[in-house]
């Protein structure tokens, strides 16, 4: 599940040392940020005998890895750690209607729930038809946990 998560929550996830956390930033040629419990073969078990070396970046304490890496690293965290934290970009999708952005009065049944009702179109809404208009929000962080299934929830087939 994602949760959207202020600076200060963030901020206890990245630096708890329990858990591997993994940073995933927008932009291209941006890496990936990755925090792991201290161990003297990080390196080695992050390269994962792969030619590319992670990078260790020490004002950071954390290493960069590529982007490509992100599912082969989320696998293997799983196995060996049990949970790691994924931050991701998120952006927040709202919906509503032109009849909701044009209204008058107060009665709203729109799922925008009011919040939109008679503010009018500021540009910044694509009217898709006369009943629907989207936009974006600005990009946010989102934070969730991934935890691994125990071999005991998944039925044991031996």
């Amino acid at each position: 599940m994602d949760l959207l998560f202020d600076d200060a929550q963030l901020k206890r996830v990245w630096n708890q040392e329990a858990i591997p956390v993994i940073l995933r930033r927008i932009g291209k040629g941006e890496k990936l940020r990755v925090r792991l419990p201290y161990g003297e073969r990080n390196r080695k078990w992050l390269r994962n005998e792969r030619r590319h070396r992670p990078e260790w970046i020490e004002e950071l304490r954390c290493w960069d890895l590529p982007k490509a890496w992100l599912n082969d690293f989320v696998d293997r965290a799983l196995v060996r750690y049990r949970s790691v934290y994924i931050i991701q970009p998120y952006r927040e999708q709202e919906k509503c209607s032109p009849a909701c952005l044009n209204a008058t009065g107060h009665d709203c049944e729109c799922s925008c729930m009011g919040e939109n009702h008679g503010a009018g179109n500021d540009g910044s809404w694509f009217e898709v038809s006369e009943t629907f208009a989207t936009r974006w929000g600005g990009p946010e962080l989102a934070c969730r946990l991934l935890t691994a299934k125990s071999c005991a929830s998944a039925g044991d087939h031996g």
